[in-house]
């Protein structure tokens, strides 16, 4: 999978130079026991010597030059071209004792800033992180992960893409390549690299080797299924109330699982909630209500065939209208209560606050060790 990476237009690259004047000029102000000052921004001259933007810092009356790179949204692979750059001007500069090297980028993943630092090399981001060594000064500027927004929410947690996020969390810990991950998320491989790119940007996956031998794995997976709880509480559920006669009530997943499977369902479906959850992870001695998902449409299918009957109150199986990453990693292995939805799925759905569901969701959360 191999991806060019593009410097930020000019535009984007006049914001980050001023934005870096204006960083280094604060940090090394509030850093050194006399104040350091930028001095000059230099473009024209910076071009004509290969680099992107050249600063003068002014430091009690010494000048010390800082060689700039910039880049945009950047990984290990892509940062070699850059380094490159900075190293090849420093080989040729008179001053290269008082030279400082740097790059600056729209964002740096946790691995390219690894890369910058193993080299000697200062970075600053667009979100104000900053690094840098000079003689005895030393920087380290480091701001918060970027907090979850509601726009990560429609980016990540909705269709094709949110089935990439359960693949990855259910194979977390393991290195895949695109077309694995694409093949285990049932959908393509553009889509993976869309979701592994903004996971790289915030440090929640990492990535080795280059173009066919690309492969990343999920190193952050318990952030990550916290952004997706945040997404998944907030979204409407198309739940609808049913109720049928159990004659043992702590027997009801078991009682409703014999009659799907004498319906001989054309679609797809799974149990979910606390009467899963409670065979991945006992914890109550009985659950006497059910919940299951089907596709959407598929709810009064279900109903009609299995003999339920639509109760406002009194419910205890309760039908939710779903698509895809729902289905994904379904387990029939347990011969008494077959086709349960994923532990993820599971945790996700017990969030509702309802009864002891919340008890059960924290006793899935550690089982699942993530």
């Amino acid at each position: 999978m191999n991806r060019t990476v593009q410097n930020p237009p000019a535009s984007a690259r006049a914001t980050l130079k001023a934005e870096l004047a204006n960083a280094l000029d604060a940090a090394f102000s509030g850093a050194a026991d006399r104040p350091i000052r930028v001095a000059r921004v230099q473009t024209q001259s910076a071009s004509d010597a290969g680099l992107d933007l050249s600063l003068a810092l002014d430091a009690a009356g010494k000048s010390v030059a800082v060689a700039v790179a910039t880049l945009g949204v950047a990984y290990p692979r892509d940062i070699h071209g850059a380094v490159w750059k900075l190293t090849e001007y420093q080989r040729a500069a008179s001053h290269a004792q008082d030279l400082i090297l740097l790059i600056a980028a729209e964002s740096l993943s946790p691995g390219a800033r690894e890369q910058l630092r193993h080299r000697g090399i200062g970075y600053f981001e667009r979100n104000g992180n900053l690094n840098l060594h000079w003689r005895n000064c030393f920087i380290n500027i480091e701001r918060p992960n970027l907090p979850f927004r509601k726009r990560d929410a429609t980016f990540l947690f909705t269709g094709a893409r949110e089935m990439v996020v359960h693949a990855l969390l259910a194979n977390h810990g393991k290195w895949t390549t695109g077309t694995q991950l694409a093949e285990m998320a049932r959908t393509s491989s553009y889509t993976c690299s869309v979701v592994l790119q903004e996971l790289e940007r915030r440090g929640w996956c990492e990535s080795t080797g280059t173009g066919r031998t690309l492969r990343r794995k999920l190193t952050q997976p318990k952030p990550l299924l916290e952004a997706w709880a945040i997404a998944w509480t907030n979204r409407k559920k198309e739940r609808t109330r049913w109720h049928t006669f159990a004659e043992r009530p702590h027997l009801l997943g078991d009682h409703l699982a014999q009659r799907i499977e004498n319906a001989r369902l054309s679609f797809d479906w799974a149990f979910t909630g606390a009467v899963a959850a409670n065979v991945y992870a006992p914890l109550l001695t009985h659950v006497d209500t059910a919940e299951i998902i089907v596709p959407s449409g598929h709810a009064e299918e279900l109903a009609r065939e299995i003999g339920l009957k639509a109760a406002e109150r009194g419910a205890n199986v309760f039908i939710v209208e779903r698509e895809g990453a729902s289905f994904l990693f379904r387990d029939a292995s347990h011969t008494s209560l077959p086709h349960l939805s994923s532990p993820f799925i599971c945790y996700l759905d017990l969030l509702d606050g309802r009864g002891r569901n919340q008890e059960l969701a924290q006793h899935v959360l550690e089982k699942l060790e993530l």
